[in-house]
């Protein structure tokens, strides 16, 4: 019998670079409570956003992954026909195909890139940073590019009180590539379709045909709470585990941006120390699904650029339900 040749595994894989592109209007809060019956007060109590950035309608969704990825790809210092493939996870990219990633991959000169899509919601971005990791270290390609890319005001519903005022929209990109030492840790994922109906859409698109209502975004506000609070938590302790570190040898927490409070109980659950950043872009960013977490790396790294090299816990978790996590060494 013949033996198949593969190429020779690696010794791991790092993130060797990050970009963001955010959207180019600021809506406070504000703006947003009239049509909730809410207040400015009531919202940052509940969730810690002050304002979150939006996108006009002449900012694409694509143009926003292809801002974000020609900063990483400038970053890592390589060329776009450098990259072997090209993740993108979304929600709310409107066309079934073709992909967003196959669009991209065009759009930034990466053709022949493997490219597709992924549709894990929040939690997107930690699953391609996942198989961004199996892919150069099984020698399959050299460089992954990973995208979170969200225009999230396209599915909102402004008079939902469960979601309306917590989204915005964003990409965050980060090239994926090879490296003498391990710089990203088993990925602890899994889903829990039971609670599908937690963050879920109002209608399908062949439902919306029909009655010419568009399809929003809707979630059951405690019932996610309490899954990541109390679930979630337990996901990154064996994130940690499985990593072989302790809270006290993390320089950086970076949880998908959900919510605030969310947030801190993350950190008293996972006993943090001082010593550890957490991001908390969510307060002027809101939160943008898929592309929460590298855009929460890419603010934390340009305020704190002592962070790079340091080792930071990601975690992301959403519609699904789903959820990804692992120990990174920061680009």
């Amino acid at each position: 019998m013949t033996t198949l040749h593969v190429p020779a595994s690696r010794p791991g894989s790092r993130i060797l670079s990050v970009g963001a592109a955010r959207g180019d209007l600021d809506v406070p809060n504000d703006d947003l409570v009239g049509p909730i019956d809410s207040s400015d007060e009531w919202i940052r109590q509940r969730t810690g956003i002050v304002s979150r950035k939006r996108a006009s309608a002449e900012l694409s969704l694509l143009d926003m992954a292809k801002a974000a990825a020609d900063e990483a790809i400038a970053k890592a210092g390589i060329e776009p026909t450098q990259i072997g493939a090209v993740i993108v996870s979304t929600v709310s990219h409107h066309l079934a195909t073709p992909s967003l990633a196959s669009l991209l991959a065009d759009r930034i000169g990466a053709t022949p890139a493997a490219a597709y899509d992924i549709s894990a919601a929040c939690a997107g971005y930690a699953y391609g940073v996942a198989q961004a990791d199996a892919l150069v270290r099984s020698g399959t390609n050299d460089y992954v590019l990973v995208v979170g890319a969200e225009r999230m005001s396209d599915i909102i519903d402004p008079t939902d009180r469960s979601i309306s005022f917590l989204l915005g929209d964003g990409a965050g990109a980060v090239v994926v590539g090879p490296s003498d030492t391990p710089g990203i840790s088993k990925s602890i994922w899994g889903s829990d379709g039971s609670k599908w109906d937690a963050i879920r859409m109002t209608s399908s698109y062949a439902e919306a045909a029909q009655t010419g209502v568009w399809p929003t975004l809707r979630q059951d506000g405690q019932t996610v709470f309490r899954w990541a609070v109390w679930e979630m938590a337990k996901v990154a302790k064996r994130a940690l585990e499985e990593a072989g570190v302790g809270p006290e040898d993390l320089a950086a927490f970076i949880p998908h941006q959900a919510n605030m409070r969310i947030v801190d109980e993350f950190a008293k659950q996972l006993r943090l120390p001082d010593t550890v950043a957490i991001a908390r872009d969510i307060e002027t960013m809101g939160n943008t699904s898929a592309a929460s977490i590298p855009l929460a790396t890419h603010r934390l790294l340009e305020e704190h650029p002592e962070l790079s090299g340091g080792l930071a816990l990601q975690i992301g978790f959403g519609a699904g339900l789903v959820y990804g996590a692992q120990v990174v060494v920061l680009p």
